[in-house]
């Protein structure tokens, strides 16, 4: 919370998020939190020795890098690519009330130069904390700018750093399909205002939300034309129309946010117990064709065609059909179903 605190009075103030160290860094892992360390001290870069490593100066590197806790101190030398023969080797004594590595006194008893006793660390990384993430100005909630909700301020995304993966846990936090674009040059019209948040996201694409993501902190160069904006797929959905219970009436299925008919095209008894299972209106009820066309006829989109089920899906979107949008039929062919409701 205090990282955050300052990560929003960093913004306000057009100073950037908070400024990571540039004497000091981590070399050679894919994690920001994580790798060999490295200092920079009079005019160059060096490894550090493990003479005097303890634990205690490690959660200290963690601190300084803006990481999350100390997980491990494991050795320098596993990190690539390895440090060049001739790079300097700091031998550094720390007595526990510096603030930054840099400012520890320098043992002169020289330490290998092959660089056998270099010390790394491994720190958790910091996650999120914002109450809301929305889709703005999209035409459905699955389509927009990525905005994050803190302290009842909505702050846009800067693109640095965004991928595909951060798109994949975005959109099945908000309830979407997957990703299906994800750009971070916006069109004017698509552009946000206000504050901008400038992290960089971290995550591997599974995460619940994104909230479960690693993030690092960046300084803030964004304008609102780094905007990110992400189309997600539509959640599956059904719902039966023009009946007088939603359990009775003619299929209508979403897909790009637009609700749409099917055709009877090859439609039976399978097909209506899938929709009547899906939408917990207990059992298929046999229909007569007048039944069938008593929910009048349908307008605009027709998105399925030659559905065929087995009876045994959980879903009309695991049955085969025709590429969305694909048909032969007219309105006069849309489908109905009439279920149990118990």
């Amino acid at each position: 919370m205090v990282l955050l605190f300052f990560m929003i009075l960093a913004i306000d103030t057009g100073l950037g998020f908070l400024d990571v160290p540039h004497s000091l860094r981590l070399v050679g892992s894919r994690r920001s939190c994580e790798g060999r360390v490295e200092l920079w001290k009079d005019g160059q870069w060096g490894t550090v020795c493990d003479d005097h490593w303890t634990n205690e100066v490690a959660a200290m590197v963690c601190r300084e890098l803006q990481c999350g806790p100390l997980m491990s101190t494991p050795a320098g030398h596993i990190y690539l690519p390895k440090a060049q023969r001739g790079q300097h080797v700091w031998n550094l004594k720390c007595n526990g009330t510096e603030e930054t590595l840099a400012e520890c006194e320098e043992d002169f008893i020289e330490c290998s130069l092959d660089h056998s006793e270099d010390v790394g660390v491994n720190c958790k990384e910091e996650t999120l904390n914002f109450n809301e993430v929305q889709l703005a100005d999209g035409p459905s909630h699955c389509i927009g700018r990525v905005e994050m909700k803190y302290t009842g301020e909505w702050l846009t995304v800067c693109n640095e750093g965004w991928t595909l993966q951060d798109a994949k846990v975005l959109c099945r936090e908000l309830g979407c399909g997957r990703p299906i674009l994800t750009k971070g040059s916006c069109n004017k019209d698509q552009q946000g205002t206000g504050n901008i948040w400038s992290g960089q996201m971290q995550c591997q694409g599974s995460e619940a939300s994104l909230n479960d993501c690693p993030f690092v902190p960046m300084e803030n160069n964004c304008s609102h034309k780094d905007d990110i904006w992400v189309h997600c797929e539509e959640r599956f959905a059904l719902r039966l129309v023009d009946g007088k219970r939603n359990c009775s009436g003619r299929l209508e299925v979403l897909h790009k946010g637009i609700w749409g008919s099917v055709c009877n095209d090859g439609w039976g008894e399978k097909e209506d117990h899938v929709v009547c299972q899906e939408l917990k209106c207990g059992k298929a009820v046999f229909q007569k064709s007048r039944a069938r066309k008593s929910f009048g006829h349908g307008k605009g989109h027709i998105w399925l065609d030659d559905v065929r089920c087995k009876g045994k899906e959980t879903s009309l979107e695991q049955c085969k059909h025709r590429f969305w949008g694909y048909h032969d039929c007219t309105h006069r062919e849309d489908v109905s179903v009439i279920c149990s409701e118990k």
